[in-house]
């Protein structure tokens, strides 16, 4: 099944913010108009810290969505609810303390998502399509992390 392309496109959207990020990094005269026009929390890294972790802690509501689809009594839903809140817990207690410490926690936090994900579709709780869709995002995501607060 492909991926629909409502979800593609959403992501796509989703991913702009972090794309933004690394644009502002990568240039002194777009941060500097970014910086006047829009403020500090619309620059690199932070719009990437902050857009990061409302998305982390959004992932926790799709997983729970995706435990509440499970066919089985009541053991492999307890099992997903609680994995579900491991991502919003994990950008609460784990974001922050300075801007390289707080994206290489949102990078773990996005991979242990991944993982979650991975889990989820294993279980069969999530689409068919969804794993297609979670690896390339989240390969971009750490990589715009990654650069936003490298350079």
């Amino acid at each position: 099944m492909p991926v629909p392309r409502a979800a593609l496109l959403l992501a796509l959207a989703g991913l702009l913010p972090f794309v933004w990020g690394v644009a502002t990094a990568l240039s002194d005269p777009l941060y500097e108009a970014a910086l006047t026009r829009l403020g500090g929390r619309f620059v690199a890294p932070y719009v990437q810290l902050s857009y990061g972790t409302v998305i982390l802690a959004f992932m926790s509501g799709v997983l729970w969505g995706f435990a509440a689809r499970a066919p089985v009594s009541g053991g492999q839903a307890a099992v997903g609810y609680g994995l579900s809140v491991i991502p919003a817990l994990w950008a609460f207690f784990m974001v922050g303390g300075g801007p390289v410490s707080a994206a290489l926690n949102l990078i773990f936090g996005f991979l242990g998502v991944l993982l979650l994900d991975w889990q989820f579709a294993r279980w069969g709780l999530a689409p068919g399509w969804w794993l297609r869709l979670r690896v390339p995002m989240t390969l971009a995501v750490v990589a715009c992390l990654g650069l936003g607060v490298v350079t």
